[in-house]
């Protein structure tokens, strides 16, 4: 009876009060009382089998079904206390009253034990499925303002990626057990009950928990389940009286690493030396190299550093949060309000991100058997960019040379490196701007009735209504740099020109999407002595309807006026589209466990989407799991006292991914840009898109874990692991590379690919109490490898380039083997053309005495690590606390190339320790003008760079103001702290961040964050 009501509390929308007293009689009673009343839960459901006691006797009563209770003959000063497993106790004095109500809180001990899964709640002593969870209260450790880069290294089974710092778009990439499709992998994200959009950009003091659904337990999801579940879970009103939380945090953000260039008297010997390789005359005569290096002439011999003419030291970044909660026995609630703001890293930066978030989660109990819930949020995303994108900003940044002048000695900005870009200024609004206002509203409303005629069965549905707009708007102008006149005139006049457009022209989008789901579940959650029985059948469905406009007009007369209708007529431009989806969807589960020892889930979705044709348009997805505490067996209590906790747990559970495409069944046609003129009039003409595909279906993954939990000590000591196999079938792939391409032929994507991907994941815990001195330490260790077991290859390429095998993007390349040191060592070796002494050296794998495409070898490392493991350390004593996480990952690599030579500058460290005949044993090779070399324009693993790395991520240090200093000025709890992300980044890259993304090194740095902030309580 008593874990009936638990669960029935936790699967019933929250709703939190307080102790509520019955009026005092209006006269004393002179003798003994008798003493009536109910007892509630915070969701103001009634608790059974509560232990009600008259303190200092052994006079007692237990609550019936109802929550009722009735004690006799009780002194009217008597105190009376309730006890309820899961529940903190409450003392209620008399005071001469005969009715008294009470409401009981859960401990947070035991909101501990439970963890949330797919469309409800389960203890985790009970829970047979693959899934992890960490608190809101963790995430908001890390100063950084985007969620998704909080949540690797704190949850085993997480890999993510996080290759841009850009205000508005620094998110990390997440998969879930890594990748296992050739498609899209991106996790399912569901908020508070809904697949939604923006989990990365939630108020991370809104949230109270993050689930990740990994195995079987994901199955509940259906056709949107096979790339894992992420569970968000927002913060509510706990009852009591109303409680005030102010935050604010005021951080200093800096690059992780920017690379450092060579300097100008370097960067001129390097030239000089490209030349002569070329036949050339050298530019620089040795006068002019030293006056690079003395600064005697900064007009015409400068020694710029483009970083530090364009990249601020420091940039700003800074949160408020307020929120209220509380409530009463009929009514709770959590409302809050935040604001943040994020500025660019570019001087006079022209990027920023602001953002206004508001959420009220209201919950009222109408009576005994219903319960209602409303939750409302609001976010406006507001995005700032220069019209030139970080990618070309930072293009300029790598290219800049510095032997020219990015700002004259005068103050002006200098000449472009090419189509008018310096950095210094298109970082900055002198060139237009570019703004994306993004307006989100998340809307439920949900109601649990409980069925008062049938025990254990109640029904619940609930209505969710999610609205976005987005005004995306793009100004770009004529911007003024300046040349020198003439080099040889002493006074350094400038020429002034207008660089970029030749006129103002403005861009405009508008995009508006809207999501209505219904939901429906009957449920039934009854114990039966030791057998425990935990079910439901659900309806869900949801459609999803957009509408997009652009417009866009060239040749503003003025750059003061940027609307659209004082742009020209000539060449202005409109579009527009819409799209509308839908799904439907029947699902259920069956938890059964036998004295919380013998354990058994059962969940399945019929699911289907608008994606496949009408006949094969369902499908079925299954998950079953199981489990054994044999800590609970009599045996194992007798006999084994080294472990306290043991369980093992296996599931099984086919999911899918259907997220490609829509309508790839159909023959479906577009506009061409050209037509057919009739009289005057441009007539468009159609061409068909695609070859239909009649038989397309979605992926399917049959996931396949088994899992050991286990306690020490109590709980001093734990271990949590999981071996998990997934096999992907089904996916989508075109037979292109087997179509040869003379037939001219574009076949439609087919389910033909396979992929397997398999690894293991850990967690290793500690915790104790030394005196008023308590820390934490907990490990996590992640490892996940995919491969492809078919898909379309090219017929007859060698094994060793075969993609069949290998992870998923492996990429071809050349083998470098090392550098030639002098022209004898080229000519006794397998070469290409035009190969010198100071060239990289390729291996001739096939032994055929040549370097050709036959030579190129798949590897078997990509972009995303294969490992990732995660240290959390915390410590509490007394007023102070600490957190530490180190995280890491492994098994990554990066093709990074930068854009150098005549064309642009150097990192340091490539020219350092070039070739050079005075220096054959260097560690790099000769200097060289960007893709003229064939170990440059040939992809090859000398630029394959192993980006293994650990971090420190985040260090937190707080101090809370003790309790009675509060009181005396008022407050509830103060605290102050010190934080940092990123603080230190341990690898052998070195020149970029480990997670820079492929390509030449043109993109926007990865932060390092110091924040101080406070947290009061009133």
């Amino acid at each position: 009876m008593q874990r009936l009501c638990i669960l029935l509390c936790l699967f019933a929308t929250s709703t939190d009060a307080i102790s509520a007293r019955a009026p005092l009689p209006s006269a004393w009673q002179q003798g003994n009382l008798t003493v009536k009343g109910k007892v509630k839960d915070i969701n103001g459901n009634p608790l059974p089998g509560v232990t009600v006691l008259v303190k200092g006797t052994k006079k007692g009563a237990t609550s019936d079904e109802k929550g009722n209770y009735v004690l006799n003959d009780v002194n009217k000063d008597a105190i009376i206390v309730f006890q309820y497993i899961g529940f903190d106790a409450q003392e209620i004095k008399l005071d001469g009253r005969s009715g008294v109500n009470v409401v009981l809180k859960e401990n947070q001990k035991t909101l501990d034990e439970y963890v949330v899964v797919g469309y409800g709640t389960q203890k985790k002593v009970t829970k047979t499925g693959a899934v992890s969870s960490v608190k809101g209260a963790e995430l908001q450790q890390s100063p950084n303002v985007n969620v998704s880069n909080s949540l690797v290294g704190r949850i085993p089974g997480i890999i993510a990626v996080n290759n841009s710092g850009e205000p508005g778009t620094d998110g990390s990439r997440i998969y879930i057990r890594g990748r296992s499709t050739l498609g899209n992998s991106n996790p399912l994200v569901v908020i508070d009950g809904f697949p939604r959009d923006g989990f990365e950009r939630m108020n991370p003091n809104d949230i109270e928990s993050v689930s990740i659904l990994k195995d079987a337990a994901a199955a509940i999801y259906g056709s949107r389940a096979a790339n894992g579940v992420i569970l968000v879970t927002t913060k509510r009103g706990k009852g009591g009286k109303p409680t005030l939380s102010y935050g604010f945090n005021q951080s200093f953000v800096t690059p992780t690493r920017l690379p450092k260039m060579a300097d100008a008297p370097t960067y001129a010997k390097v030239v000089n030396e490209i030349l002569q390789y070329g036949g050339d005359v050298p530019r620089y005569t040795d006068d002019q190299i030293k006056k690079f290096g003395d600064g005697s002439d900064p007009w015409l011999y400068p020694n710029t550093n483009w970083y530090d003419a364009t990249i601020k030291k420091i940039s700003l970044q800074n949160r408020h949060d307020l929120s209220l909660s509380g409530g009463t026995e009929k009514m709770s609630y959590y409302v809050s309000m935040g604001t943040l703001f994020q500025d660019g890293i570019y001087k006079n930066s022209a990027t920023n991100y602001k953002q206004q978030n508001v959420r009220a989660n209201l919950d009222a109990a109408v009576s005994d058997n219903i319960h209602l819930r409303f939750d409302l949020a609001g976010r406006l995303e507001n995005r700032s960019y220069p019209p030139r994108s970080a990618g070309s900003i930072f293009r300029s940044l790598m290219r800049g040379r510095p032997t020219e002048n990015a700002i004259w000695p005068n103050g002006m900005p200098g000449p472009d490196i090419e189509y008018g870009d310096n950095p210094v200024v298109t970082g900055t609004n002198a060139i237009g701007y570019t703004n994306n206002k993004n307006y989100i509203i998340n809307s439920t409303f949900a109601a649990v009735i409980n069925i008062p005629w049938v025990q254990g069965l109640f029904v619940d549905g609930s209505f969710a209504y999610d609205q976005n707009f987005e005004f995306d708007k793009s100004f770009i102008k004529p911007w003024t740099l300046y040349t020198l006149s003439d080099v040889n005139d002493p006074t350094h006049k400038l020429n002034a020109a207008s660089r970029g457009v030749s006129a103002p022209q403005l861009n405009e989008a508008y995009n508006s999407a809207r999501q209505s789901t219904v939901n429906f579940k009957l449920n039934y959650i009854r114990s039966f002595g030791k057998h425990n029985l935990s079910t439901f059948i659900a309806f869900e469905q949801a459609t999803i309807k957009g509408d997009n406009l652009a417009a866009n007009r060239k040749y503003f007369i003025s750059d003061k006026l940027d609307q659209l209708f004082a742009g020209g007529d000539k060449e202005k431009d409109n579009t527009g589209s819409g799209f509308e989806y839908a799904r439907r969807n029947y699902f259920g589960r069956i938890s059964y466990n036998f004295k919380e020892t013998y354990l058994f889930d059962f969940n399945a979705r019929y699911d289907g989407t608008q994606n496949f044709p009408s006949n094969r348009r369902f499908g079925l997805f299954p998950g079953v799991s199981a489990g054994w505490v044999l800590s609970n067996e009599g045996f194992w209590k007798k006999n084994i006292r080294l472990l306290d906790y043991l369980k093992v747990r296996a599931s099984w559970g086919q999911m899918g991914n259907d997220q490609i495409a829509p309508f790839q069944y159909l023959s479906t046609y577009g506009f061409s840009n050209g037509g057919v003129m009739f009289g005057g009039d441009l007539n468009k003409g159609i061409y068909q898109l695609r070859s239909p595909n009649e038989l397309i279906t979605w992926e399917v993954a049959n996931n396949y874990d088994v899992g050991i939990e286990a306690k020490i000590l109590g709980d001093k000591l734990a271990f949590e692991g999981d071996y998990f196999l997934t096999r992907r079938s089904n996916i989508l792939v075109s037979r292109s590379l087997s179509m040869p391409a003379y037939t001219g032929m574009t076949l439609p994507q087919e389910n033909i690919g396979r992929i397997e991907n398999k690894g293991f994941e850990m967690v290793l815990s500690h915790k104790n109490d030394i005196r008023k001195f308590h820390y934490e330490v907990i490990g996590t260790l992640t490892h996940a490898k995919n491969r492809i077991l078919f898909w379309d290859e090219t017929p007859g390429v060698p094994s060793w380039q075969q993609s069949t095998g290998k992870q998923i993007d492996a990429p071809l390349y050349y083998q470098a083997i090392g550098i030639y040191k002098n022209a004898d060592e080229v000519a006794k070796s397998a070469h290409m053309d035009g190969a010198r002494a100071g060239d990289v050296i390729f291996a001739d794998v096939n032994g055929d005495g040549k370097i050709d495409d036959k030579d190129r070898v798949r590897m078997d490392r990509t972009e995303n690590p294969t490992w990732i493991f995660g240290l959390t350390l915390t410590a509490k004593f007394r007023n102070f606390d600490f957190t530490m996480l180190w995280q890491g990952a492994t098994g990554a690599s990066q093709y990074l190339q930068t854009e150098s030579g005549l064309i642009g500058n150097f990192p340091e460290a490539y020219v350092k320790d070039r070739w050079t005949v005075d220096n054959p044993n260097a560690s790099w090779p000769r200097a060289y003008d960007r893709g003229r070399e064939y170990w440059v324009n040939q992809a090859n693993t000398f630029w394959f760079w192993n980006t293994n790395y650990v971090r420190l991520k985040t260090l937190d240090l707080g101090y809370n103001v003790p309790a009675v200093l509060c009181k005396r000025i008022g407050l509830q709890n103060l605290r102050v702290y010190v934080s940092g992300q990123n603080l230190l980044t341990i690898d052998r890259v070195k020149i970029f961040d480990p997670e820079a993304p492929s390509g030449s090194g043109q993109f926007y740095p990865q932060t390092k964050i110091y924040n101080v902030g406070l947290n009061v309580t009133f």
